[in-house]
């Protein structure tokens, strides 16, 4: 069967899901809710044969939906949840961040334990082909992983509609807006949940003269964090959004008793400004103690898969499987719980930076 998306929002995230769906089999934007102009336009040229609703309310009235794709943003998120469940019972795919007020997290519990449709949280890198290699290699290289760090070097924040991620009220702060990615793939790497949260974080060059509507924008653009699990395992995030001239973009690496796992990621495809031929492709590196000669291994992605999106391809696999849930062949991987810890973390994470205090979690 045709599976028919109803989708929320397609600002810059939302265009990347309908390049998306139009590579998968059987499945087809069918109607779509965006209320800014440009952004409407934009996703009418991607996906010409999907109807428009004029609300979220007249989307989830049209019967002929499979499921739900929430693309809108961030603090959008439970408001848009908590309608959905007044009116239909559909699986969802919902992006991160599920929520960007901690004071919201009953809300999202309330949610969780009332819908009886799966949702599935958007945590994209999970699904990066080079990272799947990553997370089933790792304890095998390592030995029993003890330590996981996270770097990313990448390009400011990118214009959004409205400017609404400028703003910390909006976003829920750099480390849930941008960082709830990394959180997540250190419970899901680790398997474990963090106990201990220090975090060193500021904005040190970007949007400092931007002013908006009167406000002073307040967005952090670097930051490191370093996370305690209950298992007794470490990690670390280190963040930099004024290094967009970097080769590769993110850096995750993996280090235990007998040896270390790698992962090289570049950024998004259209942001190269070199030579084509000359654009990396992930790498996966893996190194055993005393033995200096690491196995360098290229991982390039499908071109066709790679142009649609910004996340290495990880955004068309993440839908692979969504579709399997939808059809009722597939589990969900990222639940509710996985996508509350991660924003659990990123404001755990903004908290002790704000207050130079560890947080701790009971």
């Amino acid at each position: 069967m045709t599976v028919n998306y109803g989708i929320i929002g397609c600002g810059m995230m939302g265009q990347e899901h309908l390049h998306n769906i139009a590579l998968l089999d059987d499945a087809k934007a069918a109607m779509i809710y965006e209320p800014d102009e440009g952004m409407r336009n934009a996703a009418k040229a991607i996906a010409p044969d999907a109807r428009f609703a004029n609300s979220v309310e007249e989307l989830l009235s049209n019967k002929e939906l499979d499921c739900l794709l929430i693309v809108s943003p961030n603090h959008c998120h439970i408001e848009q949840l908590e309608l959905i469940a007044q009116h239909v019972t559909l699986p969802i795919l919902v992006e991160k961040p599920l929520y960007t007020n901690p004071d919201d997290f009953d809300r999202i519990k309330a949610f969780q334990k009332s819908y009886n449709a799966p949702v599935w949280v958007a945590m994209e890198y999970r699904y990066m082909p080079p990272l799947q290699k990553f997370i089933n290699d790792v304890d095998d290289v390592t030995g029993d992983i003890k330590m996981l760090s996270i770097t990313e070097h990448r390009f400011p924040f990118l214009e959004k509609v409205g400017d609404w991620n400028r703003f910390n009220a909006n976003s829920g702060g750099t480390f849930v807006e941008k960082c709830c990615h990394f959180f997540d793939l250190m419970r899901h790497i680790i398997s474990s949940d963090p106990v201990r949260v220090m975090a060193s974080a500021g904005q040190e060059v970007n949007h400092l003269d931007e002013i908006y509507d009167g406000k002073q924008s307040d967005i952090w653009d670097c930051g490191y964090v370093i996370v305690d699990f209950a298992n007794g395992k470490r990690a670390m995030l280190e963040l930099s959004m004024f290094a967009e001239g970097s080769e590769f973009q993110e850096f995750i690496h993996a280090v235990g008793p007998e040896g270390k796992l790698e992962v090289k990621l570049p950024g998004p495809a259209r942001f190269w400004s070199g030579d084509e031929e000359k654009r990396p492709v992930p790498q996966l590196v893996t190194s055993k103690r005393a033995i200096c000669n690491p196995k360098v291994t290229d991982m390039p992605i499908d071109k066709a898969i790679l142009d649609a999106g910004d996340h290495n391809g990880s955004t068309f696999y993440q839908h692979e499987k969504f579709l399997d849930v939808v059809r009722g062949r597939g589990q969900v991987e990222v639940s509710i719980d996985d996508g509350i810890w991660a924003v659990r973390m990123g404001h755990a994470a903004q908290e002790s930076a704000r207050t130079g205090k560890a947080v701790t979690f009971e």
